[in-house]
């Protein structure tokens, strides 16, 4: 494998000399590996449980266990060719299976490449052509879905993705508990702190899904500062409530900041009430993050009462999208427990209200930045700095903010301005205290629930329908999702008249996640038009608030 697999600078843009000297200077990057952490814990802490994955059966992981069936799965993918700079799909739900996979690609260098529970064949399709895979890791069948067909189907058309393993009945593919081996006296061939660690799925405007190149060395320090904010120790016990490989549930501080402390991390592998109460009660759980809308959930059941002791629980924070005041303000009082926002990006800023912030800036902002080295920059549309307290998107680079994604130069040079800022897509306005205060996203990606929905993606599956002109897809407002997302359609003269399910139901059958199938479908004779011709989004947006 060429270094360019693993280097940035090759197959992205890297930090400048200068900006690496100083975060290592500052102590921000350590030359830590996260399989060096977790041998490094393990030394450290042999006994103490590091993990615990309750369904069916309780089962835990001490750090001595995870550092040696890390070993064991790692030298297993070894022998099957597997190495430094591979990619890997990884598409489990939150098992201990995802962990152990996770720290086997660190320990040999390969990179694992984060699906979602929810995607489906066009975006595994899409991740394993584009990142060129080796190897596939899924589930059997998750919440109904038989992932085996679906590797099936992608294996057919991605010739270089030559292993399937399978967690649990592998059938016509390898079953990921026949992989360990015994690791023997040969070091394996490890990754430099400096090189990447993984890549990270972006959401985006346009039906592409852009790669984010993470390093051992910035992500690590991402650990480091948010568990400082937070308060993470060896003794936090989180709760891993939504997917694990979002970057959210990963790194503010989540699972992979609480073992980088020492602590234990507890799978949850529903997110609902009915399921994550009693985990809380029955694991004496201290800290957990939502994304609003489930938050809310939260609170309107806790509310009611729940039956299950929540009093263990010191810390939710809330982050994935924007949370709104009137539902910040309920928190507490519902759980019991501290409010912490929490507002980033895969890409790299990370904000967050402080344990020590008074209560009305914890529910009024969406916090500060985790570094004295994160570099902001507010400005209009002409790129001219506003003054301090009015609204402008938000531009940002810092120790663990990336200078470019992977592979895509057209993208980088929208995304990053020349002197490295990340054009963040969103508009802020900072207080007096350093804190941000977010407005919405100034493109159309659609955030619902804190997932990220490309329209023209959603807008390309619909106009496959031979009935379907014309499609434009748009954020309708929603008090419990922060945004919905509706689909206006215009049919092709002479079609019979379709019904808003049906277009649903074609959305679903093409093979897409179910979060992206539209929640409304409004059938119109033409869209409206800007000056030059174009759809003008923002029209449809503002006749969907109508909704």
């Amino acid at each position: 494998m060429s270094a360019s697999a693993l280097t940035p600078g090759v197959d992205s843009p890297t930090w400048p000399a200068e900006f690496a000297e100083r975060y290592r200077e500052a102590g921000y990057w350590r030359g830590e590996t996260f399989g060096g952490v977790l041998r490094a814990r393990a030394a450290a802490h042999p006994d103490r449980i590091a993990l615990v994955d309750p369904a069916p059966e309780r089962r835990t992981w001490t750090y001595r266990e995870l550092d040696e069936r890390a070993d064991r799965l790692a030298a297993g993918f070894a022998a099957r060719g597997i190495g430094r700079g591979d990619r890997v799909v990884v598409q489990l739900p939150n098992t201990g299976e995802f962990v152990e996979v996770v720290f086997a690609l660190f320990r040999i260098g390969a990179l694992p490449v984060y699906a979602l529970p929810a995607h489906r064949d066009t975006e595994i399709g899409y991740f394993c052509s584009f990142t060129e895979a080796v190897a596939y890791v899924v589930p059997d069948v998750h919440a109904g879905f038989d992932h085996r067909a679906l590797a099936a189907r992608v294996r057919k058309e991605a010739p270089g993705l030559r292993h399937v393993f399978v967690a649990g009945d592998p059938g016509e593919h390898t079953a990921l508990s026949d992989v360990p081996c015994d690791p023997g006296q040969r070091p394996l061939a490890g990754p430099e702190p400096h090189e990447l660690a993984f890549l990270q799925l972006s959401g985006g405007t346009t039906g592409v899904p852009k790669l984010i190149p993470r390093t051992h060395d910035d992500y690590a320090y991402s650990l480091r500062g948010s568990n400082e904010i937070c308060g993470v120790d060896a003794d936090t016990r989180f709760l891993v409530t939504l997917p694990a490989a979002h970057n959210f549930p990963m790194s503010s501080p989540g699972w992979l900041g609480v073992l980088h402390a020492g602590g234990t991390v507890v799978m949850c592998p529903r997110p609902d009430p009915a399921t994550a109460f009693p985990l809380i009660e029955s694991e004496r759980i201290t800290m957990t993050g939502l994304v609003p809308p489930l938050a809310l959930l939260w609170t309107d059941a806790a509310a009611g009462g729940t039956g299950h002791d929540l009093s263990s629980l010191e810390l939710v924070l809330v982050g994935g999208a924007k949370y709104s005041e009137q539902a910040a303000r309920r928190l507490e009082p519902a759980l019991g427990c501290r409010l912490m926002q929490v507002f980033g990006m895969a890409e790299g800023l990370v904000n967050y209200t402080r344990l020590d912030d008074d209560p009305e800036t914890a529910v009024t902002t969406q916090g500060r930045p985790i570094s004295p080295d994160d570099e902001i920059r507010i400005v209009d549309d002409t790129g001219t700095e506003v003054p301090d307290g009015a609204f402008g998107h938000l531009l940002t680079r810092g120790p663990y903010t990336i200078r470019g994604y992977w592979r895509a130069p057209e993208h980088n040079a929208r995304s990053f301005t020349q002197d490295g800022y990340y054009r963040t897509g969103d508009i802020v306005r900072r207080t007096p205290t350093g804190h941000l205060v977010v407005e919405g996203r100034a493109k159309d990606q659609i955030n619902r629930g804190g997932e990220k929905i490309a329209p023209e993606e959603v807008e390309n599956v619909i106009l496959a329908h031979p009935a379907v002109h014309d499609a434009s897809v748009v954020a309708v407002p929603d008090p419990y999702l922060g945004e919905r997302t509706l689909a206006y359609v215009i049919l092709r003269q002479g079609a019979d008249p379709l019904k808003a399910a049906a277009v649903k139901r074609f959305v679903r059958e093409r093979g897409i996640a179910a979060y992206k199938v539209p929640d409304l479908v409004e059938f119109v004779d033409a869209f409206p038009q800007t000056g030059i011709g174009k759809v003008s989004k923002k029209q449809l947006r503002s006749s969907a608030e109508q909704h």
